[in-house]
């Protein structure tokens, strides 16, 4: 991960993690975010519909910073990469997938949750890591007794956190934005819910100013 992809994840703070069922939901979840001043989205490729949605995304919002999640391998970041994702996102440290990304220049953020693994990244030359899941795994005070012995590496935690929380954890010190739902659940958009998504995300962007 470059240091110009990171700081523009950092100028965000919070990073939407959107999983989309309905491509034709895409679009109109990018307005939101654009128009509401979160024009950034990590795209689970948790469902068919991510690299379509994806694209979608890129096309009608050039501006946009659009990445892919939940990408678990060299496929599925082919995948990514012809959708026009920016970076990707794993949710775990699988160095076959580190090193295809790296091969191909596509930046990627692997999971992490404990000392083996940040060895491991830093061994493959990663320094901007997922925490992930944040609150099932120690939460605050994990993710600070995790930074503390590496001194290069920043986080980005990802997994429960909510507007009561995410600013305990972009108060540390190298957390550098943080993963988040809440103002994108999946039964929001599934509903077309437009509003109220724009409500919460309206909030979020005040929330952490």
């Amino acid at each position: 991960m470059n240091n110009e992809m990171i700081n523009k994840l950092k100028q965000f703070k919070v990073i939407p993690v959107i999983q989309i069922n309905k491509v034709e939901h895409a679009i109109p979840l990018a307005k939101v975010l654009v128009e509401n001043g979160l024009p950034v989205a990590e795209v689970t490729f948790r469902t068919a519909a991510a690299a379509d949605a994806i694209k979608a995304m890129s096309d009608a919002y050039p501006e946009m910073c659009v990445g892919a999640g939940t990408v678990l391998n060299a496929e599925q970041v082919d995948q990514a990469k012809a959708a026009g994702s920016e970076f990707v996102v794993a949710p775990g440290l699988n160095p076959n997938t580190v090193r295809y990304c790296q091969e191909i220049g596509m930046p990627i953020v692997p999971g992490v949750n404990n000392p083996s693994q940040v060895e491991q990244a830093l061994e493959l030359g990663l320094n901007f890591l997922k925490f992930f899941p944040a609150e099932a795994s120690g939460g605050v005070a994990m993710v600070k007794s995790l930074l503390a012995p590496y001194v290069d590496v920043s986080l980005m935690p990802t997994g429960g956190i909510g507007k009561g929380n995410v600013n305990d954890y972009l108060a540390i010190d190298r957390v550098v934005c943080c993963g988040g739902t809440w103002m994108v659940a999946p039964n929001l958009i599934e509903n077309e819910q437009w509003d109220e998504i724009a409500k919460l995300v309206r909030e979020a962007v005040e929330h952490v100013a």
